[in-house]
């Protein structure tokens, strides 16, 4: 049996803040921050994320052309410069994407409810807490942003008095980290001090993916996507993203079973019979069939008509980026946490068409739904994809959780607050298996030297059983076997009360 604590600190009227913490700095995932379009008479605009007038803006300030010569990303727009704002030390960036919107304001929250969390550990924006948002449409490798990740770090350090950093990723966050640690190892190694990665895709998220090439993505559910970006528009503005194709699902690494792109596919045989197949590609085998599939695929732009098609000169792009993260090594230095989301369907494989109901053309491939092959992740990124981030981890643990939402899970704040040791550390905690051991009465003992008071009680642990077919009346004849703990601090300010919730699970 193990018992599982949650505790909450009452909560005073000044904010808590604790000097001796190390800094944090959050960097999202694609669509993670929000982006600025700057006019040429230096007028911002947030472009993204927005709910009014989004598939617009979208349009006339995001759509883009890739340059192979730079490999940056450009607006069709050649007026619009699009930035990331620095506000609140680029905390407001990965905040609230759509900080105007009231009714379901939620959907758009990415970092806000940890940030929320580390405040009260007692983080403090500007000096131990920091974000680093970026143009999701670039490659993870783009010059500029490595350049500005460097700033960064370097600014984070000298604000925090000369600390190493705690670097917090989520989902692409992690393959930009990955691929600044191989370009740049040395300042790497100068600036931080752990780096936890959470529903990283490092060896890509192979069914979310393809099936973005085909058919687009969205970004929001539910009503609000009435009022957002149609999938086709964002199609057409990742088609062109070099950061889409770095997520593509690795061909080098060793599937455990192969992400395939599957069609039934109507043949005709040179005496005029009709087969159908169901034929399957590989990672390997996949680009003809994007690049027959999106031959066709142009966008109206101010009245001209673009070609968009499966970009080739991308793919060899991104080929260069995961060569370039595959030489990351950890500095000696340096420790690597990861935390991916499990218990999700999550799309491994892709499949077009039906033995009824076959593919006669590869381009119609765009107007059909897709079924999906699954395997065990967070909806996005499957567990195998997730886990293989090529270091030697101090831990790797599964929560599971959804590939956004895993930010909200209260098991990764208690996660992250160990590792951090952050809050009200419990030398306890086991966060694999997000359990407490209560202490021995000879370590009780070390901790009341150490100024922390630790009384017994009335009965009020509750006792949850596994078997949740078991009805009430047989739990209420459980006999209470544990007493519930409430704790105080000694320190120079009034101590503050804990209550503790405990759960034994049997």
């Amino acid at each position: 049996m193990f018992l599982k604590l949650i505790k909450r600190r009452a909560r005073n009227s000044a904010q808590y803040v604790d000097p001796d913490l190390d800094p944090v700095l959050l960097v999202p995932g694609v669509a993670g921050s929000v982006l600025h379009a700057v006019d040429e008479n230096g007028k911002a605009e947030r472009v993204w994320v927005r709910i009014l007038g989004a598939d617009y803006k979208l349009r006339t300030r995001l759509w883009s052309r890739f340059d192979p010569a730079s490999g940056k990303t450009v607006s069709l727009d050649p007026r619009t410069n699009v930035v990331v704002p620095e506000d609140r030390h680029g905390l407001f960036a990965i905040d609230v994407l759509d900080p105007d919107l009231i009714l379901g304001k939620e959907l758009l929250c990415y970092f806000h409810d940890m940030i929320v969390e580390m405040i009260k550990w007692g983080f403090e924006e500007g000096k131990t807490l920091f974000g680093f948002g970026y143009d999701f449409r670039q490659s993870n490798r783009l010059q500029e942003t490595m350049d500005r990740f460097a700033a960064k770090l370097e600014s984070v350090y000298n604000a925090s008095g000369g600390k190493k950093i705690n670097i917090i990723t989520h989902s692409m966050g992690g393959i930009l980290v990955k691929c600044f640690l191989s370009l740049h190892p040395d300042i790497f190694e100068k600036y931080v001090k752990n780096w936890i990665a959470i529903a990283a895709p490092f060896q890509g998220a192979p069914g979310y993916i393809t099936s973005t090439f085909f058919n687009g993505m969205s970004f929001v559910e539910g009503w609000e996507q009435n009022f957002f970006i149609s999938k086709w528009n964002m199609h057409q503005l990742l088609i062109e993203c070099p950061s889409i194709y770095e997520l593509m699902a690795s061909p080098d690494f060793p599937w455990k079973n192969s992400p395939l792109l599957k069609i039934w596919r109507e043949k005709k045989e040179h005496e005029g019979e009709t087969n159908i197949l169901l034929e399957s590609y590989s990672p390997e085998e996949i680009l003809p069939i994007f690049k027959e599939a999106l031959s066709n695929n142009t966008v109206d732009y101010g009245g001209v008509n673009i070609p968009l098609p499966f970009n080739l000169e991308i793919v060899k792009w991104a080929a260069e980026t995961r060569k370039i993260m595959s030489s990351a090594v950890m500095p000696p230095g340096v420790k690597f946490y990861n935390i991916y989301g499990m218990g999700l369907e999550t799309p491994h494989s892709v499949c077009y068409g039906s033995e009824d109901s076959p593919v006669k053309d590869l381009q119609r491939i765009r107007d059909m739904l897709a079924d999906y092959i699954c395997l065990d992740g967070d909806g996005t990124v499957p567990i195998e994809s997730a886990q293989a981030d090529g270091f030697n981890a101090e831990a790797r643990i599964g929560v599971p959780g959804e590939h956004r939402g895993i930010l909200r899970e209260r098991h990764v704040f208690r996660i992250l607050e160990h590792w951090l040791s952050a809050g009200e550390p419990d030398p306890y905690y086991d966060p694999v298996n997000d359990f407490v051991i209560l202490p021995t009465s000879w370590e009780t003992e070390k901790y009341i030297e150490k100024c922390i008071q630790i009384a017994l009680e009335k009965d009020e642990w509750e006792i949850v059983s596994l078997d949740l077919n078991k009805g009430d009346n047989e739990m209420e004849n459980k006999e209470s076997l544990l007493k519930s703990l409430s704790a105080s601090m000694v320190a120079d300010s009034e101590p503050f009360q804990e209550q503790a919730h405990a759960t034994l699970v049997y």
